[in-house]
């Protein structure tokens, strides 16, 4: 394991660049940033709130999922949500583009008709240009949002709700055949599947389903899922709070098996490099970028960098 980038505030949402460089989210910075191979880290923009979620979208830019943001302390060196509590310029939660090159940040969306956007965490574009994206929910001290799976346009136009509710949903993924939408929940440590019917629109299932979805694996214990990334095989690879480690399951539900990192926050995985074989993780707490060689090949995603 080689540390790329450490110091960072909150880190999440790697996206591996064709240069070789890694970029990355600061949720607690409001920033997305870059490393570069030689490990020197740069602003490439300044988005305010939380940034949470990175992809790459058909136009080269950077797409972000921004929760609107939230508190945080430090802890013996180590960066803790305040859960809770919202900061007092709390409007909403958004989709912002971030032109990678000047640094240009334009919102796209901060509601869904005439539902605001509570806490956007992570988002994956499919073939045809458009993505899926989770909105976690925030926080408060008696009450927390319910969450929601959303589908939207990179050009601004067009937004749609997809799952609702939803308990927390955080990682998000495809299939390699595009046919399944997989998502997700931190608190309930539970893998859901979505069959897509077409773009925007997936197969729900009635009762006892509490989503629509089916249930593809649930861990026991207290552990929490937060990002997501798929082998080319189908495995998903998902970050898994507390446990401290990324847990490999696949597509059957099986735990496969499980790589542990170095702290108890590693949030979220991707993959890059020569044929796919590192992954790159996040561990929040610590404020740390690492790569690590991976024993089989990412899924390369529909657009990159």
């Amino acid at each position: 394991m080689k540390v790329l980038a450490e110091g960072l505030k909150f880190p999440e949402g790697p996206v591996a660049m064709a240069d070789g460089s890694v970029c990355f989210v600061e949720i607690a910075a409001g920033r997305v940033s870059r490393v570069s191979r030689t490990g020197v880290v740069t602003e490439v923009a300044k988005t305010g709130g939380g940034p949470n979620g990175l992809a790459v979208g058909p136009d080269g830019a950077l797409y972000v999922c921004n929760n609107g943001g939230f508190l945080t302390r430090e802890v013996d060196g180590e960066t803790h949500v305040i859960h809770g509590e919202l900061p007092a310029d709390y409007v909403s939660g958004s989709i912002q583009r971030v032109d990678p090159h000047t640094g240009e940040v334009t919102t796209l969306y901060t509601r869904c008709g005439d539902v605001a956007l509570s806490a956007p965490n992570d988002l994956v574009f499919d073939a045809y240009g458009g993505f899926y994206f989770t909105d976690f929910g925030k926080i408060r001290k008696r009450s927390r949002d319910t969450g929601s799976v959303y589908y939207a346009l990179p050009d601004g136009r067009s937004i749609r709700e997809v799952v609702h509710p939803i308990a927390n949903p955080n990682g998000i993924g495809l299939s390699p055949d595009q046919r399944t939408l997989y998502v997700a929940e931190t608190e309930t440590s539970r893998l859901w599947a979505f069959s897509i019917r077409e773009p925007g629109s997936v197969e729900r299932h009635g009762f006892p389903s509490p989503n629509g979805g089916r249930l593809v694996c649930g861990l026991p214990g207290y552990q929490r899922f937060d990002s997501l990334a798929l082998e080319a095989g189908g495995n998903l690879c998902v970050g898994t709070l507390i446990a401290g480690q990324v847990t490999v399951i696949s597509p059957e539900g099986q735990v496969v098996r499980q790589v542990a990192m170095p702290e108890a926050y590693p949030t979220n995985i991707c993959f890059g490099g020569h044929g796919m074989r590192k992954a790159y993780v996040t561990l929040s707490h610590t404020g740390r970028l690492v790569e690590l060689d991976w024993d089989a090949p990412g899924l390369e995603l529909n657009f990159n960098a």
